[in-house]
C-alpha cells in the first residue's frame, strides 16, 4: 500500500499554480468536479489569485451525465453544480481528483457543454492511474499512482477528511 502526504500534495499543487501562472492564461474559468475536484480547484483558484491573475471558479456534479446510472444498485447522491456564468470563449481548467477510467472525465466534458463553448478545454488532476477505457488524458498531472490490481485510491483532503493523503 502506498501514500502521499500533506507535504507532496501541498507542493503538487503549488506547481499546478506555478504552471498557470506562467502561462498567462486569459478569460480563464477553473472548473472542479464534485467532491474532491471542486475543493483542489478552489486551491487553484486562490493560489493564481495571490499571484495577481483573476479566474472564474465553478464546480460541476456530473451525476446525471454518467453512463451507469441504470446499472447502479446504490443512487447517488445529487449535488447543485456552481456555475454562475457561461463558459463561452473562455479557457477552462477541469479539474480533478482522480483520472482512471476516464469515463467521470467524458461525463464532465458532457456537463460543461451545457454552459457554453469553452474556447480550450484542458484537464489536470491530481493523480493519474493505468486503466484507461475512454481515450482521454490529463494535460497535466501531479501523481502517476501504480495501485496493487483491484486496490482503490483513497484521496482525503483536509476541507473534508481533516487531513492531506492519497492512499493506494
Amino acid at each position: 500500500m502506498g501514500c502521499i502526504g500533506a507535504k507532496e500534495i501541498e507542493s503538487a499543487i503549488s506547481a499546478w499554480v506555478e504552471r498557470i501562472a506562467a502561462e498567462g492564461a486569459e478569460r480563464l474559468a477553473v472548473i472542479g468536479l464534485m467532491s474532491h475536484g471542486d475543493l483542489l480547484a478552489k486551491r487553484l483558484v486562490a493560489g493564481l489569485k495571490e499571484r495577481g491573475i483573476d479566474a472564474l471558479y465553478g464546480a460541476i456534479d456530473i451525476s446525471l451525465y454518467r453512463d451507469d446510472l441504470d446499472m447502479r444498485a446504490e443512487k447517488l447522491p445529487l449535488r447543485s453544480s456552481y456555475l454562475p456564468f457561461s463558459t463561452d470563449g473562455l479557457h477552462v481548467i477541469l479539474v480533478d481528483d482522480v483520472l482512471y477510467t476516464g469515463r467521470t472525465i467524458r461525463a464532465a466534458l458532457n456537463a460543461l457543454f451545457e454552459y457554453g463553448r469553452p474556447a480550450r478545454v484542458e484537464l489536470q488532476t491530481l493523480a493519474y492511474r493505468e486503466g484507461r477505457e475512454v481515450p482521454i488524458c490529463a494535460d497535466y498531472t501531479c501523481f502517476h499512482l501504480e495501485p496493487e490490481a483491484g486496490k482503490e485510491v483513497q484521496v482525503r483532503l483536509h476541507e473534508v477528511d481533516g487531513e492531506d493523503k492519497i492512499e493506494f
